[in-house]
């Protein structure tokens, strides 16, 4: 099982950069990117480099890579989960461990962990590029976790895991392909005056069935009929 990519969309918190820096060089992550404003990241770096000594910082925050959208942190990523406690329609919902076993029967070459900004979370928009979705089981006093603490569960959970060596046995579409799938599929929906909402329904399918690029290419020649 390979280590995933980290995103942070909308992070607000200079101080959380550096505890999960640390979090993810206990547990063997190196992959991380911030969808952010240019201005926003180079400001909470900053403050980092202000307020505080430089055997207070960890190295791996100048790692961290900016991306303005989802779309473009995830592109290469075949598996894609969003964080969040709620639930959300047409998307599986994993605990951590539970996350750890889907990944590791998959065999993604690359996957994203998705966490949304410290005050608010990830937001619909952003759950609905999402693949799955997962919860760490939290008492209903508390229900979530700061980020930090998030990442350093997730952490726990996939070094306790394994990782074994090598790549995916089957090479998975990714998130680019799924998406220019679901784009045909739309064009084709109203080709044909199908409502358009049945798109996701299938696109849920599709995703559960972790597709291989070649299985997404062939869908895409079956819609474009080039069989």
């Amino acid at each position: 099982m390979t280590a995933p990519r980290i995103v942070l969309v909308r992070p607000r918190n200079a101080d959380n950069l550096v505890s999960i820096a640390r979090s993810m060089r206990g547990f063997g992550l190196v992959d991380w990117v911030a969808v952010s404003s240019k201005v926003h990241l180079e400001g909470m770096r900053e403050v980092l480099s202000k307020h505080r000594e430089p055997s207070q910082n960890d190295a791996l925050v100048d790692t961290l890579r900016r991306v303005d959208t989802i779309e473009e942190a995830v592109a290469d990523c075949s598996f894609v989960v969003g964080t969040t406690m709620r639930e959300f329609e047409g998307r599986p919902r994993l605990t951590p461990r539970e996350l750890v076993r889907h990944v590791a029967a998959r065999g993604d070459a690359r996957w994203a962990l998705v966490f949304g900004a410290e005050t608010n979370g990830l937001q619909n928009d952003d759950l609905e590029q999402c693949h799955a979705v997962s919860f760490i089981p939290s008492s209903e006093e508390q229900p979530s976790l700061n980020l930090s603490q998030a990442v350093v569960v997730y952490g726990y959970e996939l070094f306790c895991g394994g990782r074994a060596e090598g790549g995916a046995s089957r090479v998975l579409a990714d998130d680019a392909a799924l998406r220019r799938l679901r784009l045909e599929l739309i064009e084709r929906m109203r080709a044909f005056e199908f409502p358009v909402s049945a798109v996701e329904e299938l696109m849920t399918t599709l995703r559960n069935a972790a597709l291989t690029e070649d299985e997404a290419a062939r869908w895409m020649r079956a819609l474009a009929r080039e069989w």
